[in-house]
């Protein structure tokens, strides 16, 4: 448990470590992320409900703290306000992200037809399917099963890093390059 004298000291350390952060210096992040991850990742937690979704945001929160160090402005608040306030925003556009997302409970067998299910849509439909498929057998099997995690099985990039054990930013990065090589080949 922190002391009221060990909080200054530990915001201090924190400001410091972000101006360090605006002039490239990645050890600087290092030493935030050391510092304050565990706590980040309680706080996303308590907001987001799962622990996936949570390490998502606190990865998001350290590249946008990284990226905007320079922002950082000891006049409007501390250090340690203005991480937190990332993390907060992060974790929100998560929880709105995700709400948007809509589900049914309806079984796929159990819809009714529209009008879109004649015959030549349906042929057309098919000849998607078979380029797409052929399209995603060209990729690496590694990053085929995760782009199908992610858009067959709907997972997030948080829930498939702690899936296949990968950082998230290499399970983002995988997926982008993969959806790239896709609109490619289905030209």
């Amino acid at each position: 448990m922190a002391t009221s004298a060990t909080l200054p000291k530990q915001a201090t350390e924190i400001e410091a470590a972000l101006r360090a952060c605006a002039s490239g210096d990645k050890l600087a992040l290092k030493r935030i992320y050391e510092a304050e991850s565990a706590r980040m990742l309680g706080v996303a937690q308590r907001l987001l409900k799962r622990r996936a979704l949570a390490e998502e945001a606190v990865q998001d929160a350290f590249v946008l703290i990284w990226r905007h160090a320079a922002r950082f402005d000891p006049e409007r608040g501390s250090g340690l306000t203005w991480i937190y306030a990332i993390l907060r925003n992060r974790a929100l556009s998560i929880l709105r992200d995700e709400k948007r997302t809509e589900t049914s409970d309806t079984p796929v067998a159990e819809q009714t037809a529209s009008e879109e299910d004649d015959p030549e849509t349906v042929m057309s439909k098919l000849s998607d399917a078979k380029a797409l498929r052929a399209c995603l057998e060209q990729l690496p099997e590694q990053r085929r099963g995760i782009v199908l995690l992610a858009f067959v099985q709907g997972l997030t990039h948080g829930e498939i890093a702690g899936r296949l054990k990968l950082p998230i930013g290499t399970v983002k990065s995988w997926i982008r390059r993969s959806l790239l090589a896709l609109k490619e080949c289905l030209g």
